[in-house]
């Protein structure tokens, strides 16, 4: 647990010390020839790791959840099988308020992957 925490605040440190770079690039002399300028692919595989991350922990996140959800509904039920009904249907709200999550998670990777704001700056 610690040592991909450690990963990810390196991603987070790496982020943020790149993005001076980016943001100064339009205001960049024309580079002399010969020269190629790496700056959107920089953004573009940033980009393509910031999605991972937040598919990766989204999903993560709410998959543990709906575990520890279905465990407690299936005790539940397992103690007190006439109230299965009730059960079911409580369950299956919380499990959709959960599975609500991942879909958030989703449309932030497909905003960073799609509609990324950097790019725009670059032309």
């Amino acid at each position: 647990m610690k040592k991909s925490l450690i990963y990810v605040l390196l991603a987070m440190v790496m982020v943020i010390v790149t993005s001076p770079f980016v943001f100064a690039a339009p205001e960049a002399a024309a580079a002399p020839a010969g020269v190629v300028d790496y700056t959107k692919a920089i953004i573009i595989g940033i980009s393509l790791f910031v999605a991972g991350l937040a598919i990766a922990f989204g999903t993560l996140g709410t998959g543990l959840g709906m575990g520890n959800g279905l465990n407690g509904a299936t005790n539940a039920v397992g103690r007190n099988p006439e109230a299965q009904g009730k059960i079911l249907l409580t369950m299956m709200v919380g499990l959709a308020m959960i599975e609500s999550l991942a879909i958030y998670a989703l449309v932030i990777a497909l905003i960073v992957l799609y509609a990324n704001p950097l790019l725009k700056y670059l032309g």
